[in-house]
């Protein structure tokens, strides 16, 4: 059986419908402070719990056979973290500590962990590669970093081999319009130009158009959630078969501007979408596109789906949104 934690949120919800699909056992734990029970499919086990509660993990542990673990709950707001750190560091790197710590102890040794290519902060080369040195610019990629160390310093010690994923831009949404993306609030992109397609808003706020791009705008790296699943199944299996621990950038290696995106979404929608300039952010960076070489090279995972894909299957999500 597979752990999956975060199982109820946009990431962790669509990576168990993968699981399920392909006949996998699956055990989901979250605590539904920002997960939604109804995302969890009806085939997987439930355990409603919180990572920071170490002695109801121990438990669940001992009450399952639990031959690998997925390792998706975290807050993962780059804004509030900056607001709220003694949050993020609580949540994300006490929590991860416990849960690393329960796993070692019941002798679980495959670990796979959703990173962040936050990691970088405004890297010095794009594209992106795993050689990048990490710096991050925000508490919340602080956190992701700290659970990397962590899991590091645990397969030195005690033998927990661990895949580490450093993820760009995850979008889009299950094919079959069942699960997708809803946070509260919304800060992604495509969400929130879809959200303005639906008329749920009035203007697409485009933070800064004098950046060194072609547009002018930020390009970032969009992958479908479901390239995201294949990716955290190859690492799972790349732990049973190797049993080594490693680290990979999941990304498409092509980079959409802001502006890219409307107009994308606009032909997917057929709406017209009005857009406002506002300032920039503070630490965006121009471009954050991944180098997925590595991953496509020893995972043997290669991306399927393209930015039209992406922003379709998203639409079909949130024409009939379900919670």
């Amino acid at each position: 059986m597979i752990l999956v934690t975060g199982g109820a949120g946009y990431i962790g919800s669509h990576f168990v419908k993968y699981l399920i699909e392909r006949g996998k056992e699956v055990l989901v734990i979250d605590n539904l402070s920002r997960g939604h029970r109804e995302a969890v499919n009806e085939k997987a086990k439930f355990e409603q719990a919180d990572i920071l509660d170490y002695d109801a993990l121990t438990a669940i542990l001992k009450k399952y056979e639990i031959e690998a673990v997925v390792h998706f709950a975290a807050f993962a707001y780059v804004g509030e973290s900056v607001e709220k750190p003694e949050m993020y560091y609580r949540n994300n790197v006490v929590g991860s500590f416990n849960l690393i710590k329960a796993v070692n102890e019941r002798g679980i040794k495959k670990f796979v962990f959703s990173s962040t290519c936050s990691l970088y902060g405004n890297p010095y080369k794009v594209p992106i590669s795993e050689d990048e040195p990490t710096k991050p610019i925000n508490p919340y990629a602080q956190t992701k970093l700290m659970i990397e160390k962590m899991l590091h310093d645990f397969d030195a010690a005690y033998g927990l081999k661990y895949v580490a994923l450093r993820y760009f831009n995850a979008a889009g949404a299950d094919f079959e319009g069942k699960i997708g993306e809803s946070h509260e609030p919304e800060s992604h992109l495509i969400p929130i130009v879809l959200e303005a397609a639906l008329g749920k808003r009035e203007k697409i706020s485009v933070f800064g158009d004098d950046y060194e791009t072609e547009d002018g705008t930020c390009i970032r790296d969009y992958i479908h959630i479901y390239d995201l699943a294949d990716a955290h199944l190859k690492a799972l299996e790349y732990l049973e078969s190797y049993k080594q621990s490693d680290v990979f950038n999941l990304g498409t290696g092509a980079g959409y501007s802001v502006k890219e995106i409307i107009k994308t979404a606009e032909k997917v929608t057929g709406t017209y979408l009005k857009q406002e300039i506002s300032k920039r952010r503070a630490g965006d960076p121009a471009i954050l596109v991944a180098d997925n070489q590595k991953a496509k090279k020893i995972l043997k995972w290669v991306p399927k789906y393209n930015l039209e894909e992406i922003i379709e299957s998203a639409w079909n999500w949130h024409k009939n949104q379900l919670y």
